[in-house]
């Protein structure tokens, strides 16, 4: 299909969401997708690939996407996205609500209530594998906010597992930083599932 055909299919949207992506040599970067349609996404990211490459990207809110690399430009590049119409139209429904929320302003992802557990302390597994304490400031069933030394902090985008539940920093915060849990945990073990209790 003409790339000018799918333009005019698809609506873009203008989003910030951070995921990573693995190009066709398996070598895997975080990234940004800036503004996305069900058919295809353009990517802020330090390696682009070549145009015609497969591409797998792991977007936060939308999961797997895979398809290939359209376009290249100077700071990233933009990629169609192979999907099947089931799932394209899933895709709209998700980007009409990422829009709408800005639109909106509703707050980030307060939709679960935040609440501050029992036990505070939780273990935090690093992007570097370094498995460290951590003082938990408050739990929602969507992510956490933790204090961590300032040596410690991740970058923003990077993955973290905290307690039994993988996640990824989404926000820096004066003594730490927030996660957004990547595979929620069951609402009635949340607080185990955190910090063991």
């Amino acid at each position: 299909m003409p790339r000018t055909e799918e333009r005019r299919r698809h609506q873009r949207v203008k989003v910030d969401l951070l995921g990573r992506y693995m190009l066709a040599d398996r070598r895997e970067f975080p990234c940004q997708v800036t503004n996305m349609s069900p058919g295809g996404m353009a990517v802020i990211a330090p390696i682009a690939g070549a145009p015609g490459e497969r591409v797998i990207a792991y977007v936060d809110h939308l999961g797997r996407l895979e398809g290939t690399i359209s376009r290249v430009f100077d700071n990233g590049f933009a990629m169609t996205i192979s999907a099947t119409v089931r799932k394209r139209d899933k895709l709209a429904a998700q980007l009409t609500w990422l829009a709408n929320r800005d639109i909106l302003n509703l707050p980030e992802d307060r939709r679960h209530g935040r609440f501050a557990p029992r036990n505070p302390f939780a273990r935090l597994i690093l992007p570097n594998g370094t498995n460290v304490g951590c003082r938990v400031i408050d739990i929602s069933a969507s992510g956490a906010a933790v204090s961590i030394a300032p040596e410690l902090r991740p970058a923003v985008g990077s993955a973290v597992t905290i307690g039994k539940t993988p996640g990824r920093v989404v926000r820096h915060i004066e003594d730490g930083f927030a996660i957004e849990f990547t595979r929620l945990p069951h609402p009635d073990s949340l607080e185990e599932s955190i910090t063991g209790e």
